[in-house]
């Protein structure tokens, strides 16, 4: 008997033009590709024998059920997207697709981009819409000072600007 796992939070439906292009590339690699690849593999190995004791027909079939879980993922995940290609009418609140400066209590300069939850990507400064920091920016506006509780306690932050194509 398995352990009981609550079912999770409904994540965002928002994704940017760029994030959904993304998207639908990987959908495409995953479906045009790479399976045909994985496939022609699998049936060589298949043809070799024994399937009980082939590595590669056993490592094979892994692939595939990877791949075709993925494509099914995104496949799902692509028809119940909302794109967000405009500009919100009041471009000096943060909002979705919103480009934000902040400030930390240290005097140091951040720069982050809110996104889907997709399309997130630390290293580029995209964050989620459904992370604690975007949601306690959500409806500020420039010179508005932002707490976000984490798990080393309160952060303070002070929203420095808010734009919406890239600083």
């Amino acid at each position: 008997m398995g352990r009981y796992r609550p079912p999770r939070k409904a994540s965002s439906k928002y994704i940017t033009p760029e994030g959904k292009a993304r998207l639908e590339e990987e959908l495409r690699y995953l479906w045009k590709v790479k399976r045909p690849k994985v496939t022609q593999s699998v049936s060589e190995a298949a043809a070799q024998g024994d399937r009980s004791e082939n590595a590669e027909y056993i490592y094979g079939k892994k692939q595939l059920r990877e791949i075709d879980s993925r494509v099914r993922f995104l496949s799902k995940r692509l028809d119940d997207m909302v794109e967000v290609d405009r500009v919100p009418d009041d471009n000096k609140k943060v909002y979705f697709g919103a480009w934000v400066e902040l400030e930390d209590e240290g005097g140091s300069l951040k720069q982050y981009r809110i996104v889907g939850p997709d399309e997130f990507d630390v290293k580029q400064g995209f964050i989620s819409m459904d992370s604690p920091l975007a949601q306690a920016l959500l409806n500020k506006k420039e010179e508005d000072d932002i707490f976000v509780k984490g798990p080393n306690g309160v952060m303070e932050y002070y929203l420095n600007k808010v734009q919406y194509t890239p600083f």
